[in-house]
């Protein structure tokens, strides 16, 4: 493996999101959580990347990254319903074309888990007029900034969204309901299929051939809590099957249907281009049973698992040979796979670098299998607010100084930016 050389094409790069990162996001669903009490941390002035912008893509030009995810605020475009703030418009122009003149291909999130305070109040997802509210929110920034943008991404991590905001109960808006998990799943699925038809039909116009569209799929790698169960196995690839698979699968077919579980049809199929894959982890599943819910198993701690050896700050398991096996399970679908996000909280920068390198040679591996991958994209950029676990896991390639917004590269910013600038892994680091 060390030999093996990255495509010359490959997009190299890191991974941001608005709320994260941007700071003072006043108008959305998670700033009003946050005023609430309900987090140890409140995102204030995150990053402050929303002034600081073009010194980060200064910094990630000079890291030799060729690309860049970051997501639009539905909030800061769509304060109140109905009314596009051009002056917000005008930012993530202007944002697109820092991007560009530094040489960065700008890949754009369009809901990264955010939802405007008017739309929230009204049910967020839950209602029947989301899809078609995404749909508008979605063809007014395509129209504004789709002549620049190649790459689309409309949903980040759908399913973990339903799972923490609707069975959870751990996001907003904090519902415990698997009627209204269902439901908000079947409106996600919904919004996909009319933002890229927006999509589509608004760059056909400029570009035919240019706009790409996906989702980030977030995947998680799962193992039996006991090797010899075979009711855990059962649960592993139920599991793989919903957590994993599901969203993608009804997008391609446009259809799901497993009898008393899911029966969705939507209006058309294939509307995906290309797969984003986020991966982080294991999870070790435990059966509880044949009938629904248990059949879908508990996760194991890791902690308790003799065959964990390594775990982030968050205590996930570091698994990197996951990486390999999912890489090659999604090429199944025969579309460009992009890793839209893939990294490591950690406060020794040297567990960095090595997750980095252990985890591009996987990937490098999945490539020599044939696997269609054309991408990746570390998390993060930078440090940032990391949703209801705050500020304290530190993700980024860049240290941020929370008090001072200094910035600081870490040394594997400057490995991964060797890597971005030969596509060689190092032998050894």
């Amino acid at each position: 493996m060390s030999q093996f050389a990255f495509p010359e094409t490959f997009l190299w790069g890191a991974a941001t999101s608005a709320h994260q990162v941007e700071g003072n996001n006043i108008r959305n669903d998670w700033w009003k959580w946050e005023e609430e009490g309900r987090f140890s941390d409140r995102s204030g002035k995150a990053c402050d990347h929303w002034n600081r912008f073009r010194e980060d893509f200064k910094l990630a030009k000079s890291l030799r990254h060729n690309a860049h995810r970051f997501s639009i605020e539905w909030s800061r475009i769509e304060p109140e319903e109905g009314y596009f703030d051009p002056e917000a418009l005008e930012h993530y122009r202007e944002v697109i074309r820092s991007l560009k003149s530094n040489g960065l291909e700008p890949v754009v999130t369009l809901f990264h888990f955010t939802l405007p305070l008017w739309l929230a109040r009204e049910g967020g997802w839950l209602s029947a007029r989301a899809p078609e509210l995404f749909k508008r929110f979605t063809a007014k920034v395509v129209e504004v900034l789709g002549g620049e943008v190649s790459y689309w991404v409309t949903l980040n991590e759908p399913v973990v969204y339903v799972f923490k905001s609707y069975l959870a109960g751990d996001w907003p808006p904090g519902e415990r309901s698997y009627e209204k998990a269902y439901l908000v799943f079947v409106h996600l699925l919904k919004a996909h299929v009319l933002a890229y038809d927006a999509i589509k039909d608004s760059i056909a116009i400029l570009n035919p051939e240019k706009a790409r569209v996906g989702i980030a799929q977030h995947v998680s790698f799962f193992s039996p809590c006991y090797t010899d169960s075979w009711k855990d196995k059962l649960s592993v690839w139920l599991r793989n099957l919903i957590f994993n698979h599901l969203f993608v699968k009804a997008l391609i077919r446009g259809r799901i249907f497993y009898p008393g579980i899911f029966r969705i049809r939507l209006r058309r199929s294939k509307t995906l281009d290309f797969i984003g894959l986020n991966y982080y982890t294991r999870s070790f599943v435990h059966n509880r049973g044949l009938r629904i819910p248990g059949i879908y198993g508990d996760i194991c701690p890791v902690g308790h698992h003799p065959d964990v050896i390594r775990r982030n700050s968050l205590a996930w398991e570091i698994y990197p040979l996951g990486f390999f096996q999912l890489v090659k399970d999604f090429s199944r679908y025969k579309l460009p796979i992009l890793i839209a996000e893939n990294g490591i909280c950690t406060r020794q920068d040297s567990e960095r670098s090595q997750f980095i390198v252990d985890h591009l040679r996987e990937l490098g591996r999945a490539i020599e299998w044939g696997a269609p991958v054309i991408g990746y994209f570390y998390w993060s950029l930078l440090d940032n607010y990391e949703w209801a676990d705050g500020f304290e896991p530190r993700f980024g390639l860049i240290e941020v100084n929370y008090k001072t917004q200094e910035r600081t590269i870490r040394p594997s910013a400057l490995l991964y930016a060797e890597i971005c600038k030969t596509g060689v892994l190092p032998v050894s680091i």
